[in-house]
């Protein structure tokens, strides 16, 4: 760590939202534990871990264009306290029907399903509104990969705790405090003092606009290239996290405990890994940065996959998850420092499709593929992915390199002759 580690805390509205969104988040992956738990011990299916995911995100696939024009016709502030609102309502509903132990696996994915179409409004105005929570844009960066560093330490708790409250209390427990927990983020979101919101007039209809944003990133290269890196890498390797049930309870013949912890060693390597960015200077080569962490994902699966000693796995899967974090944070970042300012909704509304829309897909694949070739080899494939996707990434850091050693010498000529 270093001065430029915590610069955006400078920010009074960026500090409240960090606060409060850091309990929620707890809360959050607390039910995330919970509800892969259950499905897992009531099907003992990697198929329908896959499902489960499919049904939690696949919505927003589907809504989250129309977020994105939501996001920047409407107060994204308002639009991101009616949709935490709106999860904390889920999040009841959720615990409300495990508390009374009458529930089925299509109501638990009915309700994973409603909070993916929340998400869908709530992703775009979200990312958008940490822009303007930051009073010195320069500071951006750091916000983004503080928000990173938040989501990645819940990981480590939240998974751990819910380990512990699923064996001692029970799996409602965790939907309760998942529930009780979005009282922090509505609360940090009603103290914050944003600048007024100026309404802006709108000529096109709101296709005309999904148009006009699928237009500008055609327009601009370096943005559509990271949104294709990041929809592979959501496709063909994230959702290995599905797969993890499995490790704990077959491979490694544990329990909810077990799940818990190898979660939180994935949320230790995330971490480390977002701390690391929030270092950097400014003016850091984040493409660099990215390609090395994809290579190094994809190396931490592969390690993972076979491993059967519990420690020498922990390890291994800590290094998948400092390179996995860098897939989501880095993304996002080079989007927002790039993306023109009315344009920033629709183009993050993408960004969640890439994100959102392919992990859904993948976890179908991949609960499928798993049991063709099992388990362990499917997670084998998804690290091969990964060195192979990190090897686009070579091939696009090389092309722009030498386009900029192309550009030089013409630079230098017309330099001379003025």
């Amino acid at each position: 760590m270093n001065i430029n580690t915590f610069k955006a805390f400078g920010s009074r509205n960026y500090r409240l939202y960090f606060t409060g969104q850091s309990a929620s988040l707890i809360g959050t992956w607390m039910q995330k534990t919970a509800v892969s738990w259950v499905i897992y011990t009531l099907t003992h299916s990697t198929f329908m871990l896959g499902l489960t995911l499919f049904a939690s995100q696949f919505p927003s696939f589907l809504f989250s264009l129309l977020g994105g024009v939501v996001s920047d016709r409407y107060n994204r502030y308002k639009v991101l306290l009616l949709t935490q609102i709106a999860s904390m309502i889920q999040a009841t509903l959720l615990a409300v029907l495990i508390l009374f132990n009458h529930y089925n696996v299509w109501e638990i994915l009915s309700l994973s399903a409603l909070l993916g179409i929340i998400n869908a409004f709530d992703v775009p105005a979200r990312q958008a509104l940490v822009y303007e929570m930051v009073d010195d844009k320069n500071d951006l960066p750091n916000a983004l990969a503080l928000n990173s560093s938040m989501v990645n330490l819940s990981r480590i708790i939240g998974p751990g705790i819910a380990g512990i409250v699923l064996e001692s209390m029970g799996d409602g427990a965790c939907f309760v405090m998942n529930a009780v927990s979005f009282m922090a983020v509505i609360g940090s979101l009603l103290m914050m003092r944003l600048p007024k919101y100026v309404k802006t007039s709108h000529s096109k209809n709101v296709f005309g606009e999904l148009k006009e944003g699928m237009a500008y990133i055609k327009r601009t290269p370096s943005i559509a290239f990271v949104l294709v890196m990041l929809a592979l890498i959501s496709l063909l390797v994230l959702p290995y996290s599905t797969l993890i049930p499995y490790y704990a309870k077959d491979v490694f013949k544990g329990t909810a405990s077990t799940f818990g912890v190898i979660d939180s060693f994935i949320g230790l390597g995330a971490f480390s890994g977002a701390i690391f960015l929030a270092s950097q200077k400014p003016g850091t080569n984040l493409k660099k940065i990215l390609f090395i962490n994809t290579l190094v994902f994809g190396a931490g699966l592969i390690l993972f996959s076979h491993e059967y000693n519990y420690p020498l796995a922990l390890l291994f899967v800590t290094i998948a998850g400092f390179g996995m974090m860098s897939q989501i944070t880095v993304s996002n970042t080079l989007i927002q420092t790039t993306v023109a300012p009315q344009m920033r909704g629709r183009v993050i509304s993408y960004y969640a499709m890439a994100f959102f829309g392919m992990q859904p897909l993948g976890g179908l694949l991949v609960g499928s593929v798993s049991k063709w070739i099992g388990t362990t080899n499917t997670l084998l494939a998804q690290g091969i992915a990964a060195l192979l996707i990190g090897g686009l990434h070579w091939r696009y850091l090389r092309r722009e390199k030498l386009k900029a050693q192309a550009q030089q010498p013409s630079e230098e000529v017309l330099a001379r002759v003025a």
